[in-house]
């Protein structure tokens, strides 16, 4: 089973850069999207074999997730069940037979870390949204998490230190996710290579691969035998993120 996780920094823009086509060629089962900023009906956007599924932030242009799939879900849910948190269209989740599969577009501190309180207060309710899900059965969380947990996550760690997705307090509540039972799956399969998931549009970032890995595939502990591999495709265009992969035997 092959899954694939984009922020695509707007769907509409990508979608005029090529997505379709990495779509279809990337021929995933499950393909979630972060930052869509579109609502329902923006654009015509239909692929055979797939349901898709949207959560649209209220505030138009602005956020938004979806979900593509191959696969009937038991059940699908929009938001964290918390009304400070569920206006942004950050959070879907699927239910199938055997786990819930999790979309989420975490939000980002800002400059000047003007919401790092609130992202504090995210990280908690999202974390205990995740465990209850996690009682049930295993849970596959993917998305833009906006952080990158270790130095080696990114370029430059020494001097983007305290900078939104690379402070203390962001880290931290990452390390705490992965103690309370999940597993970062690319670093789990790759302990120590060295690939990005993001670049600044500013100062050619891309070119000179001066990235960060923010866009992840965490899951269930109990799924680690099952992990087949991992992937970053670097390789595809179309927006400041590039997908991720995860392949399991489930």
């Amino acid at each position: 089973m092959k899954l694939i996780s984009w922020n695509v920094n707007g769907l509409r823009a990508c979608e005029g850069k090529g997505f379709s086509d990495a779509f279809r060629a990337l021929d995933a089962d499950f393909f979630c999207l972060q930052e869509t900023k579109m609502q329902p009906g923006q654009l015509d956007l239909h692929f055979d074999g797939y349901e898709s599924y949207w959560n649209s932030a209220e505030k138009k242009g602005y956020s938004g997730t979806a979900i593509f799939t191959r696969h009937q879900p038991l059940k699908v849910t929009y938001g964290i069940g918390i009304d400070e948190h569920d206006h942004e269209g950050r959070v879907i989740t699927l239910e199938m037979e055997k786990f819930f599969l999790v979309c989420c577009y975490t939000p980002n501190s800002q400059d000047g870390l003007k919401r790092l309180d609130y992202r504090m207060q995210w990280e908690d309710d999202f974390r205990a949204y995740l465990m209850r899900l996690d009682e049930q059965k295993p849970v596959i969380l993917c998305g833009d998490l906006n952080v990158a947990h270790e130095e080696i996550d990114l370029k430059n760690p020494k001097t983007n230190r305290m900078n939104a997705g690379f402070t203390d307090q962001e880290r931290e509540k990452f390390s705490t996710l992965l103690a309370s039972g999940f597993t970062d799956t690319f670093r789990w399969k790759y302990p120590e290579q060295i690939t990005y998931s993001w670049w600044s549009y500013r100062f050619q970032a891309r070119q000179k691969n001066a990235g960060w890995r923010i866009d992840y595939f965490v899951a269930s502990n109990r799924l680690q035998p099952q992990i087949v591999d991992a992937k970053i495709h670097t390789d595809i265009l179309g927006s400041d993120h590039c997908p991720v992969e995860l392949e399991l035997s489930i």
